[in-house]
């Protein structure tokens, strides 16, 4: 029985040791992530070899999202104009907002193909009823189609209603596509949205189960949130839909979030985006490039917005890049919501350097967790910045999910991604980055709005924390790569 027990020993052993080898010199992560399974499967042997097959593997298809229209919207030719121009100093910016972020708007364009619109009307959303309320008047009176996805779609009160219109636009003649996220929407099956199939809508699914309840793609989902209607009207932002977006689960309370409505060419690029979304979800039933999802847009407003996309099959990390280069263009305050605090080095680094050379930087983060490991990871790397002078804030009035920078009154950005490792890297994620004083503006008043319902963590309280405290600050923190 000895031998026995030593000879799984030491097969364990091995196992764990050309795994670390293959982890090290096949998978070429970087350091922390490398550095972080290591310590899974060395304190966790087997166990923490199936969670890395769960979690760790990296994504090896690479061109996930394909679509000829692409060409035929001239968004290769726009970008090809905007690059040049900004090259050789003759775009015509329409407001020096927009005029004074021109290299950040070049490296969005340069590295993520993303074109600058500047004729969009942006409405804020800080509340679920309000945003919901919108969005259902608006499908109402959808006339031609509807493009709808999100990460988490609950077939609860406020997702019944929705499923409930889209049945009734489909049988209308609107054309009606859903897509969810698989995990996201745990639990949701396209045979549970029958009713709206049998009512000529499309659902498919981002990164289906192989089998029922298994899913080797844990890692790797589609965070997106946008919506789409007659080409003509966008959402986009932090709300999924579910009855505690509306802030009836007793568990989170109110539900504060941020989300945009826009009108305006910035809706292409989120047509664009969904697209090539569903294209890669939906093979049987692929979109093909027709006029009528990119009609012409009479001018609507003065707001300049770049649409910008990431995930693992992007070359950079382009929505981290867009961050980093609002904390460098920083002269006066930076303000920071976000529910999970967990950046790389880099973005550690940026925030504490801001903070040394006299920025005012803000950042708020929810009172409770609704994952553990990654909340106290969140707390370990506040107590980073609140020792280089940041101001932090901790939001009281229920759960904080809103993703949403200001700096200066003047750039801000929306969106899908957080402040986290897993947003920058392993989820599919979208934002709208925001070239607007007004804009810009009225999203920072929301935000010193929201600081009156909070409590200031100062450096001195963080200090104090208990001892058990800060046991599961360091475990999370070991982890934080790869959370």
């Amino acid at each position: 029985m000895t031998q026995v027990i030593s000879i799984m020993i030491t097969s364990t052993l091995i196992i764990n040791i050309f795994l670390a080898i293959a982890l090290i010199f096949l998978e070429r992560r970087d350091p922390a992530s490398t550095w972080a399974w290591l310590l899974v499967l060395f304190f966790i042997p087997i166990f923490g070899f199936l969670i890395y097959l769960l979690l760790g593997r990296q994504l090896r298809e690479k061109h996930l999202f394909r679509w000829e229209g692409r060409n035929k919207i001239g968004i290769e030719k726009l970008i090809d104009y905007q690059l040049v121009a900004i090259e050789d100093e003759s775009f015509e910016f329409l407001k020096t907002d927009t005029e004074d972020y021109y290299d950040m708007i070049y490296l969005h364009l340069k590295n993520n193909h993303s074109v600058l619109t500047q004729d969009n009307d942006v409405q804020i959303f800080a509340d679920g009823k309000e945003k919901f309320e919108a969005l259902i008047e608006d499908l109402e009176n959808a006339k031609d189609h509807i493009h709808i996805q999100y990460y988490i779609f609950r077939l609860d009160g406020i997702g019944t209603r929705i499923v409930d219109i889209l049945c009734r636009k489909a049988k209308a003649g609107v054309k009606v596509r859903m897509l969810y996220d698989d995990i996201g929407s745990r639990g949701l099956r396209i045979k549970h949205l029958q009713k709206l199939t049998e009512s000529g809508g499309e659902v498919a699914a981002f990164f289906p189960a192989i089998l029922p309840l298994i899913n080797p793609r844990l890692n790797y989902r589609n965070h997106r949130k946008l919506v789409i209607i007659d080409g003509r009207i966008g959402y986009i932002g932090g709300f999924n839909v579910g009855d505690e977006y509306l802030g009836l689960s007793k568990k989170f309370g109110y539900w504060r979030d941020t989300h945009l409505r826009m009108e305006g060419s910035a809706v292409h690029p989120m047509q664009t985006r969904f697209i090539l979304d569903w294209n890669q979800a939906a093979e049987k039933t692929n979109i093909q490039y027709d006029e009528r999802f990119f009609p012409a847009i009479p001018r609507k407003g003065t707001v300049g917005v770049q649409i910008v996309s990431s995930g693992p099959d992007s070359e950079w990390e382009d929505i981290k890049d867009g961050y980093l280069k609002m904390i460098f263009l920083a002269k006066e305050y930076i303000y920071i919501q976000t529910p999970y605090f967990i950046p790389d080095v880099s973005v550690l680094d940026a925030l504490r350097i801001a903070c040394l050379s006299g920025v005012d930087v803000r950042i708020m983060i929810p009172n409770k967790p609704d994952h553990m490991f990654v909340y106290w990871a969140t707390y370990s790397n506040i107590g980073l910045l609140l020792k280089a002078g940041a101001t932090v804030y901790i939001y009281e009035n229920g759960f904080i999910h809103s993703k949403q920078i200001v700096v200066d009154d003047k750039v801000s950005t929306v969106g899908t991604a957080n402040f986290d490792v897993r947003s920058f890297r392993l989820n599919f994620e979208v934002n709208a980055f925001i070239y607007d004083r007004e804009k810009s503006h009225e999203l920072a008043e929301i935000f010193e709005k929201d600081i009156q319902i909070c409590t200031e963590l100062t450096y001195e309280d963080y200090l104090n924390r208990e001892r058990f405290i800060k046991i599961k600050e360091s475990v999370s923190r070991l982890l934080s790569p790869i959370l």
